[in-house]
């Protein structure tokens, strides 16, 4: 697994780990913190193993957690959203304003809101890549100054500060919904252990699939957010722009440009089901014998004043008059912002987020040949629709089928004992009133069936927002975190359980929870009625499945195999702790356009693949004679 979120590195379990840092023991919050550090650029640490910072200064790891703790902390999770756009000066709008100046005027604005050709006389210094400061001689200043609207939301689940993924390889003006997604799967194979290249030729190439996308797809201003702001704005649309907003670009950029993969391609749009989606796409493709390998994952990037004003007005988002009404305050301070996501508490809407994570899923058998760290299964994602609704945003019933035949399946493969005391939820949770009462109610309605008295109930929304499509990746990949660790996440915004949640059955907690779980279940309730849950198992409940199913020696041998694996994974783990990522981006290698093919009637070799693609047809219908 492998990506990035509010909370940090989803490798090495660090996102995870930063949402239960009070728990951990010394040494692992002391790896935990450095992690963060190097990743929002405060340190480094050089080849001698030094670390330093900024500035070149050398520190020692306590120096380097003593220094920056507090700075982490607070620009970490939700915040205050600190793009600057949201902050005194307001957010750009779209109509100009027009003044006649006695004095020379000096501003600062977008490299894009400039006119073209520049008025004679207009002097213009670059501050950084996308922002200019201007000086105009005294006269008519007209249709460049924009309209400034006052942010009304301000909270948001941001990466954290100081981390900017397209500076870790050669991007060029790429929306940053696909720079997180070229970092996600760089740190997914990172943390694998296992050489990319030395598994593709182990394989057939299309038993290779890439399922991954996002469910809004790339509105910043290098995707279609610029390109419809362009006419308006009188900016130039720029011949990137239009392709590279599509939903389903993360997957043609992880093929392109990390995997070279000529096989199965695609993704599903599910709202804040989409991650969910798309897994069960891979797991479908395994179970079928079509692939072998299926990277799964999705990167949302959708922190832009244009969507989180959608949302607001929808009545979706926590709004500031909203959050000071809630606790009756005349401002809100940073603490206010972080406390914006309450799921199952008194609340008033959720916190938008982005994010950016991946999961590498392999058969059985490959997994043991391969010696790959196992570190859960998912067996099954169920999804139902809503069927008849009010409106297309209202609560409906397709979760209860979804998360219905998930407990029914951990209970046929498990046995009931297990579901009913070792068991977990990993609640959508988003924080709205709506949320906290229909599905609180879902889960009291499936514990009764299911003879379940106190299901523990997590809700990680809390620390990192609600990063759409990513959302229940960001749920599954803190799963993995407590079947290593043994915690799960509390809910630290949970004053007190609301009034109108469901909460008889259902054991809602503030601090890390300790906890033995067999398994967990994935839940996504989404706008639209898309709606879908994921039953994951234990590496230990794993383990016990592949004894059954491929015997003792072939597991012990596993075991062996998984060493080396380990072992690679931790150096990939050290240098990324260092701030040496590995960002894996090839443009321009290996290009192929047909001609190259040597196209047989069984099969079709590639050059750069060890071996060909069989065209043997699996025929359902049998031959005509």
């Amino acid at each position: 697994m492998g990506g990035v979120n509010a909370a940090g590195r989803t490798s090495g379990h660090h996102a995870y780990r930063r949402t239960i840092l009070d728990v951990l023991s010394q040494p692992a919050q002391t790896q935990t913190l450095l992690a963060l550090a190097s990743l929002m650029q405060l340190a480094t640490r050089d080849e001698s193993g030094a670390w330093r910072d900024a500035d070149g200064e050398a520190l020692s790891e306590a120096e380097i957690v003593s220094r920056y703790r507090t700075q982490i902390l607070r620009h970490t999770l939700v915040r205050r959203i600190e793009n600057g756009d949201f902050q005194a000066d307001g957010i750009p709008g779209n109509r100009p304003m027009s003044l006649t100046l006695g004095e020379p005027l000096r501003f600062t604005t977008s490299r894009r809101q400039l006119p073209q050709p520049l008025p004679a006389g207009w002097q213009v210094r670059d501050i950084d890549r996308h922002t200019v400061e201007v000086d105009v001689p005294a006269g008519e200043l007209d249709a460049l100054i924009p309209e400034r609207r006052q942010a009304q939301v301000r909270a948001a689940g941001q990466l954290p500060n100081g981390f900017a993924p397209d500076t870790f390889y050669r991007s060029v003006h790429h929306p940053r919904g696909l720079s997180m997604a070229i970092f996600g799967v760089s740190d997914c194979l990172g943390q694998s252990g296992l050489d990319w290249a030395a598994l593709r030729d182990h394989l057939d190439p299309d038993a290779i699939a890439v399922y991954a996308g996002n469910s809004i797809g790339q509105l910043d201003d290098a995707g279609w957010g610029g390109m419809l702001r362009s006419y308006v704005t009188g900016s130039r649309t720029t011949s990137k722009q239009m392709p590279l907003g599509y939903g389903q670009m993360p997957a043609d950029f992880l093929n392109a440009y990390v995997l070279g993969s000529v096989g199965a391609t695609g993704a599903i749009q599910g709202a804040c089901a989409t991650f969910l989606y798309n897994l069960r796409l891979g797991i479908e493709d395994i179970r079928q014998g079509r692939r072998r390998v299926v990277m799964v994952g999705t990167s949302d990037a959708p922190v832009t004043p244009e969507i989180i004003e959608g949302f607001r007005a929808m009545s979706a988002l926590a709004d500031d008059h909203s959050l000071m009404a809630l606790d009756a305050l005349e401002r809100l301070t940073d603490e206010d912002y972080q406390r914006a996501c309450r799921p199952f508490a008194r609340n008033c809407g959720f916190t938008i987020a982005e994010a950016s994570q991946f999961v590498m899923l392999m058969d059985d058998s490959l997994a043991l040949e391969t010696g790959a760290q196992i570190l859960g299964a998912v067996p099954e994602v169920n999804v139902n629709a809503d069927g008849w609704k009010r409106s297309i945003s209202a609560p409906g019933i397709g979760n209860y089928l979804t998360l219905g035949k998930s407990v029914s399946l951990a209970r046929a493969i498990l046995g009931e004992e297990s579901v009913r005391h070792r068991s977990y939820l990993h609640a959508h949770g988003t924080s709205t009133p709506k949320n906290r009462t229909t599905e609180s109610h879902i889960f009291d309605q499936v514990a009764r069936a299911n003879g379940i008295e106190n299901w523990p109930v997590a809700a990680i929304k809390a620390f990192i927002g609600h990063s759409q499509g990513s959302a229940a990746g960001d749920q599954l990949t803190s799963a993995l975190g407590t079947f290593a660790h043994g915690w799960v996440p509390g809910i630290p915004t949970l004053d007190a359980v609301a009034d109108d949640v469901h909460a008889e059955r259902l054991h809602f907690f503030r601090e890390p929870l300790a906890f033995d779980a067999d398994c967990t279940f994935v839940n996504a309730k989404g706008f639209g009625g898309n709606n879908a849950t994921g039953l994951v198992l234990s590496p230990a409940v794993t383990e016990r499945l592949l004894v059954q199913r491929h015997g003792q020696r072939a597991v012990d041998d596993w075991r062996h195999r998984r060493e080396q694996t380990q072992a690679n994974a931790e150096a990939y783990e050290s240098r990324a702790t260092a701030g040496q990522f590995d960002v894996i981006y090839r443009f321009g290698e290996g290009v192929l356009e047909g001609p190259e093919l040597e196209v047989g009637a069984d099969e079709i070799r590639i050059p750069g693949y060890a071996k060909p693609v069989s065209l043997k047809a699996d025929n359902p219908f049998g031959t005509l004679e």
